[in-house]
Formats: structure tokens, C-alpha cells, sequence
């Protein structure tokens, strides 16, 4: 179901669980991460031996969110529920519905065996006409081999859509290791969008390089915004935006702003980024100042180089509050309930502000990076549209626009190039997570090329139904969505759960067979594009820190990029920060930060933190 818009300067809620068995989450509740050890880890000086962030056995009772294997096996006719983590060998399983496995949770399989008659020639079958003697033990072995492999190609069709889709066959799947490591590209087919950039390091094994601890504060304060250039290490805090050295974390500049921040772009463009923030810190009077001020920071200079704020529409002289800001093309644009209003990136030159018209219509919001794209609402309040336009980023002019379909309230951008929107259809979706279609459009001429039905119980993406760009777990590259599906039951594993993250096409709308496992009781979720391999990210498991992997865009190997350390705390730490501000990977460094801080417990003592920081360096 769609959510109801949230105050601007209140943070996001958490990230909707996945129920499990009996209503459970598979994954502990999200929260501020917590608890490690009072001091923190990954301080710039090396540790003392055995002290935190060393690889420790389990010892005790388990850390919150490691599971511990049942003491005794469940009597007959007792379920017991699969627990998070389980010990053993952590080999990345073939998928749901694959020889030897039967068919997962929510995914139908091909049948594997379909009773038919011998037919005549074939091993067992009577004798055709003429009274053909029977084959030979050899040519009998050469049939079976041939129907087995035949059988095999089968099986890839586990992820077939279960509304009517032709089912898949798969081109290319995840070809691991049991450690969930891949090889490097064995020259298959060239990814569509080409070689990726990033190198895999000499030893994948990662360190805590830095951390910042989160600050203490009174209540719950945004902290929205992670960037990363070549030079500096962005994270906004409470009331600033702080540049850190990217490789040892010292503190390089800190960038005061009036009020709290409300929303940042997570795009970066010419070192430059995009926040919206409070003109003010609370008062009596005015306890909850509006996020009307629009700034645009220098991540290696350390310098605000303009603020703006605009009056009009039908807040008359009173300033217009911002829910989302973004960076499209070279243009900065906020929208919001009252309109959206655009300037250029380097001189704050004003293009447009909110106009009031007969249409009733406004900009909710934008989406960026290579292009502009904007979510207009239209109509009275019993009869509203919302209208997706291609904008020319100067003018504002539309290039092309869709309509989108009846009962569609508010949509989001996952891409502007090439244009793909998610909305959740008549309130269908039914868990939260604001998807229940895609819309592939053409950005040129506004028709739609794909629509792909997203089944909310098969797949993961989720976008904040009323933010225009924000939506997570999605990323889309070589002509692909690529899509994690939701946690299900291993088949024929006990407490095992797993995911898998599986590839549109945007132009046919199918699932083009590419998949990749996460392995044992892990998830894995797209992250970004490195040319045309998709970079992905492995939750810890048991006894197993996260990973970074490539997975290369033609042939869908996967080669690991860095191994988090084996630590019971920091994976504690790390599961919770990967749930919260876009994860960000860079030559060999992985950076996870927190989009909001709150009071510390009174019950019980944590340590939390505001970024984390992993380097193979």
C-alpha cells in the first residue's frame, strides 16, 4: 500500500522487513546499529593483538542477529523455525527448482520428469516395426547422458513469472565457488555497456579502516547524504556536512549549516552536490522550522557555494518547503507538495519556481543524474493523475510525457537514462514497498516500451512511495532492471534463507535468464553500475563477513571485490548501515553511514556509529 507523506524533516522510516516463517523477519529488527564493544573499532592505529575487529570464534550466547543452531533436533511433527545463520560450509546453491533441489518458496519450476511412454529406439522401448533389436548398453548410456543434460538446461526456468510470463531461458548464471568467489571473465559475451573499471585488489580481505561515531543527541536528527569523490569522503551530521581523507578518515573540513538537514541528492556532479536544509535550529516559537533552503556544496573544497530559496504558488509570501532534492544533467531541482523549482548547478542561477495554473497540476519531485525527469500531479482531489515528463534541464520544457495508469498516486524514477519508473498500481502491491509495476518508457517519445509486472512477494526493490528518487536495491544498466528477490527457504536446507538477484530487459519486458545466488543464509542486492558489470553486496552470515563482488554484465560471473572481516560485532554494525544510506564502493574501499541519529538507550549501552569504513589497502 502506498505510505502517507512524512513531515520534511523527519527521517525515513526503516526498511520494511521480509516476513519469515510465522510472521517473523529473517533479519534482525533495522535499528542503529549496535551493540559492539564501548570504544569503538577500526580506529586509524592498528588494534592490540586479540582486541576487537581480530577474527573470534563464536563464544557464549550469540551476538544480536547470529543465530545459534538448535541444541536438539525438533521432535516429529514439530516445525521449528529457520533461524538467521547457520553453521557450516557456505557453498552458493544452484537456484530453486534445480537438478536435485525441489521447488522453492513462491518460485514454480518446469516439471523435471513428465511421465510419457518409451518410444521406440530409446532404452526399455519394445521393438519398432521390423523387430529392431535393442540398443546397446553403450548407445543406452549416450541417450541418458543427452536426456540428463537436457533436463539440466530445464531447470533454468525457476524464476519464471508466475502471472503468464514465457519462461526464461537462462543465458548465464552465477558460476561460484563454495566461498562465493567467482573468476574473471572467460570471454564470454561483452557486456552491453561495456568494461567496468574497478580492479580486483591483491588480497580481498578487508579492514576496518576508520569510523565515525554518531553523534549524541537529544532526539532523532537527519543526517541524510554519503558521498565520495577521488579527494574526500563526504558524510553530513548533525547541523554540517564534514569532508574526511577517504583512505585515513582524519577530518579535512566541516561545512556548519543554520538548521538540520532535510534531504540530499545522492548524485555527484563535477565534485558537486545538492542538500536541502532548516533555515534555523529549533525554537519555542517555531519548533519545526520548514526545509525551504536549497545549497549546493564543493566535496573537495569543503565550501557551500550558494544557498536559494523561492516564494510562490500558494504559499504566497511565506517560502516553499522541499521534500527531495536532486542533480539532473548539469541542473539542481527540489520538489515537493507546493511544486518544484530548478537552478544551474554552478552559479544558482535561477529556471523555474512554483506557477500557480488552472490545472491544478505541481511537481512532486525530480529524478537525475544523465537527464531531468519529473513526477507531475494533476487534477482535483477525487480526480488526480500523475504525468512522468522527459524535461529539457534549462527550460524545464517537457521533451516527452506518459500517463500514467489509473490508480497510480505517486510514482518514482529508478533511472531518467534510460527512463524506468515504479508505482505501485491501485495500492496492489499490499507490503509497503511502493512497487508493484516498472514502466520502461522511452525518454525521446514518452511510449512505453516494457511494462514488468513486479509480484511484491517474489521480488525486493522498494521505493518511498512519496519521494519522486528514492528507492533502493534497484539498479539499472546494460538495458537491464536488475532486482533482488525477496528471502525464501532454501529447499531441502534446514534454516537456511536466501535470495537472488535477477535482470529485465527493458525492451521486452522478460526476465533475460541471468541470476546470481547469494549463497548460504546471506541476501545480496544490486548496489550501482561499473560500466557494464553490476557491483553487488552480500550481507554477512554466519561465521562470514559481507562482500563486494563484480558481476560481469555479459556472462553474469561474479569475481569477489573485498571480504568484510569475520567479527561478530563489526558484522553486527555493518548489517545495519548497509540498510540505511546507499552503499557506496570505490578501488578497493566499501563506505556504510547512517541517514539519521537518535537518542542514545537508557537500557542498554551501544556504541553506535555514524560511518563505517572497510579498505583491502
Amino acid at each position: 500500500m502506498t505510505q502517507p507523506p512524512q513531515p520534511p524533516n523527519q527521517p525515513p522510516g526503516p526498511p520494511n522487513q521480509p516476513p519469515g516463517p510465522s510472521g517473523q523477519p529473517p533479519f534482525p529488527p533495522n535499528q542503529p546499529p549496535g551493540p559492539p564493544p564501548q570504544g569503538g573499532f577500526g580506529a586509524p592505529q592498528d588494534p592490540p593483538p586479540g582486541g576487537f575487529g581480530a577474527p573470534t570464534p563464536p563464544q557464549g550466547d550469540p551476538a544480536y542477529g547470529y543465530p545459534q543452531a538448535p541444541a536438539t533436533p525438533p521432535s516429529p511433527g514439530q516445525g521449528t523455525p529457520p533461524t538467521y545463520g547457520h553453521p557450516g560450509q557456505l557453498p552458493v546453491q544452484p537456484p530453486p527448482g534445480a537438478p536435485g533441489r525441489p521447488p522453492a518458496y513462491g518460485y514454480p519450476t518446469a516439471p523435471m520428469h513428465q511421465a510419457m511412454p518409451p518410444q521406440p529406439g530409446m532404452p526399455g522401448a519394445p521393438a519398432g516395426p521390423g523387430g529392431r533389436k535393442k540398443l546397446s548398453a553403450q548407445m543406452q548410456i549416450v541417450i541418458a547422458a543427452a536426456v540428463a543434460v537436457a533436463l539440466i538446461v530445464g531447470a533454468g526456468v525457476w524464476y519464471a513469472s508466475a502471472k503468464g510470463d514465457d519462461p526464461a531461458t537462462p543465458t548465464a548464471n552465477s558460476s561460484t565457488g563454495t566461498d562465493g568467489s567467482g573468476g574473471k571473465d572467460d570471454g564470454g559475451p561483452a557486456a552491453p555497456d561495456g568494461a567496468g573499471t574497478e580492479k580486483v585488489p591483491a588480497d580481498v580481505e578487508a579492514k576496518v579502516a576508520f569510523q565515525v561515531p554518531a553523534p549524541v543527541v537529544t532526539d532523532t536528527v537527519t543526517t541524510a547524504g554519503s558521498w565520495l569523490t577521488d579527494k574526500t569522503y563526504v558524510k553530513s551530521g548533525v547541523n554540517e556536512v564534514v569532508g574526511y581523507d577517504p583512505v585515513k578518515g582524519t577530518k579535512l573540513w566541516s561545512v556548519p549549516l543554520p538548521g538540520e538537514i532535510c534531504a540530499a541528492s545522492r548524485h555527484v556532479k563535477d565534485n558537486k552536490t545538492a542538500l536541502v536544509f532548516q533555515p534555523s535550529k529549533p525554537t519555542p516559537q517555531v519548533k519545526y522550522p520548514a526545509c525551504s533552503e536549497v545549497g549546493v556544496i564543493d566535496l573537495d573544497a569543503g565550501k557551500m557555494l550558494w544557498t536559494k530559496s523561492v516564494t510562490g504558488a500558494s504559499r504566497g509570501d511565506r517560502k516553499v518547503a522541499w521534500d527531495e532534492v536532486t542533480i539532473g544533467a548539469a541542473t539542481v531541482a527540489a520538489g515537493g507538495t507546493h511544486g518544484g523549482a530548478a537552478w544551474d548547478l554552478a552559479s544558482g542561477k535561477e529556471y523555474w519556481r512554483p506557477q500557480e495554473n488552472t490545472e491544478g497540476c505541481y511537481d512532486m519531485g525530480y529524478g537525475g543524474g544523465e537527464g531531468l525527469v519529473a513526477a507531475r500531479k494533476c487534477g482535483d482531489t477525487d480526480n488526480q493523475y500523475v504525468t512522468i515528463q522527459n524535461l529539457d534541464p534549462v527550460t524545464g520544457a517537457p521533451i516527452s510525457s506518459y500517463k500514467m495508469p489509473a490508480g497510480v498516486e505517486y510514482a518514482s524514477v529508478v533511472s531518467s537514462k534510460p527512463l524506468v519508473v515504479a508505482a505501485d498500481v491501485g495500492d496492489t502491491a499490499g507490503d509497503g514497498s511502493g512497487i508493484s509495476d516498472f514502466f520502461s518508457l522511452d525518454e525521446k517519445t514518452g511510449k512505453l516500451k516494457a511494462k514488468i509486472v513486479a509480484d511484491a512477494e517474489r521480488y525486493a526493490g522498494k521505493c518511498r512511495s512519496t519521494d519522486v528518487e528514492n528507492c533502493e536495491k534497484l539498479v539499472v544498466g546494460n538495458g537491464r532492471l536488475y532486482i533482488p528477490t525477496e528471502p525464501h527457504e532454501d529447499a531441502g536446507e534446514d534454516y537456511n534463507r536466501v535470495n537472488e538477484i535477477v535482470a529485465f530487459d527493458l525492451t521486452t519486458g522478460k526476465l533475460t535468464g541471468q541470476w546470481l545466488a547469494s549463497g548460504t543464509n546471506t541476501q545480496v542486492f544490486p548496489v550501482r553500475m561499473d560500466g557494464g558489470n553490476l557491483i553487488a553486496y552480500r550481507t554477512p552470515g554466519y561465521e562470514r563477513g559481507g562482500q563486494i563482488v563484480s558481476v560481469h554484465g555479459g556472462s553474469f560471473k561474479e569475481t569477489v571485490l573485498l571480504k568484510t572481516p569475520v567479527d561478530r560485532a563489526i558484522a553486527t554494525a555493518e548489517r545495519g548501515l548497509a540498510e540505511r544510506e546507499d552503499i557506496l564502493y570505490r578501488d578497493g574501499r566499501l563506505y556504510l553511514a547512517d541517514y539519521f541519529v537518535s537518542k542514545p538507550s537508557t537500557v542498554v549501552k551501544e556504541t553506535r556509529y555514524l560511518a563505517l569504513v572497510f579498505t583491502t589497502k
